[in-house]
């Protein structure tokens, strides 16, 4: 009997140490990686940046703005992930719309990475999940990216970013 859960032990030793955390979808080509952000609309965006910064202690980016998503962005450095502020830049930001629904502000997506975005929104799509642009756009850090749908993602916005 000790014999056996010695073998079972380190079968299992072996197993949980050459196992990488995040396999990809059985038979595909691409990976899921790491959380990369969590992002929040934020009505006040020098209000939202003092806090993290200023009360919380956090490291903090420059606002940049990104015309082609209708946002500026400033990102919070957590350590292990990180926070992207978001506010709307011009009259069509996807983040005006949010703030119209939500005043105060709130979650708006988050960010995972892949190994391989072309393989992944490939594959997703035979999968009948929605993208919300026909091609990968440059997100925040000049990496392709790509949003999923959210009614096909239980009512989240979920991003993919190649890594």
């Amino acid at each position: 009997m000790t014999t056996i859960r010695i073998y079972i032990y380190l079968k299992l030793q072996a197993h949980s140490s050459t196992t990488p955390i995040h396999q990809g979808v059985p038979g595909s080509v691409w990976k899921l990686g790491r959380l990369n952000h969590i992002a929040i609309a934020v009505p006040n965006m020098e209000k939202a940046t003092a806090l993290y910064r200023d009360v919380l202690g956090a490291t903090v980016s420059d606002m940049v703005p990104l015309p082609e998503h209708g946002v500026y962005t400033v990102f919070v450095e957590l350590g292990n992930t990180k926070l992207e502020l978001l506010h709307p830049l011009g009259e069509k930001s996807p983040i005006a719309g949010f703030l119209q629904k939500n005043k105060s502000g709130g979650m708006h997506h988050i960010c995972i990475e892949v190994d391989n975005i072309n393989s992944a929104i490939a594959d997703l799509k035979a999968k009948n999940i929605r993208t919300l642009s026909a091609e990968p756009r440059t997100g925040a850090h000049g990496k392709p990216v790509m949003f999923l749908h959210p009614k096909d993602c239980d009512g989240v916005l979920v991003e993919l970013e190649e890594a």
